[in-house]
């Protein structure tokens, strides 16, 4: 599989339907799952099905990306930039098994899928979505760079939006 970016610990590539039961279980954990507004995908085959027809890689060259340790080839997790088009925005994004949480690998993936979108793809602007209690994943979005932009509607719940600006 072809590395997109690399970091000192991870690299990030491209999910794909070997993928699907890290996936899969990756959904299972209801802490995991908490803060997503998503539900968690019913069987591996479910999970498989979504990975099939991921279309982010083809349409707009980037996407959410799979998170692997490089000292083991383990899946931590996944991270990456998704672009919506009814928003015109991108958007970063991470999601890790609970046991790697506190180890700084969603800043560590978050930071490098940031520089990559800003300086290899030159976008302007992404945004990154939490919900308000979502104190861990809102602590990532500040620690890479981003800033508070305003409140919204994740989901029925109080969500945060924050924003880099490229000059």
């Amino acid at each position: 599989m072809k590395k997109i970016i690399e970091t000192e610990r991870l690299y990030l590539r491209e999910l794909n339907v070997n993928d699907a039961k890290s996936f899969y279980q990756l959904n299972l954990d209801e802490e995991v799952m908490k803060y997503t507004g998503e539900e968690a995908f019913k069987s591996i085959e479910e999970s498989k099905k979504f990975l099939e027809k991921y279309d982010q890689y083809k349409k707009y060259g980037i996407g959410r990306w799979a998170v692997i340790n490089k000292e083991n080839e383990k899946f931590l997790g996944w991270c990456g930039l998704k672009f919506t088009e009814k928003l015109n925005e991108y958007d970063i994004g991470y999601r890790f098994f609970k046991k790697h949480w506190n180890k700084g690998y969603a800043t560590e993936s978050a930071k490098a899928c940031l520089d990559f979108g800003l300086n290899e793809f030159k976008m302007t602007e992404i945004i990154g979505r939490a919900m308000k209690d979502n104190k861990a994943s809102i602590r990532v979005l500040e620690k890479i760079g981003l800033v508070y932009d305003k409140d919204f509607d994740f989901e029925g719940s109080e969500g945060v939006i924050y924003k880099i600006k490229k000059q």
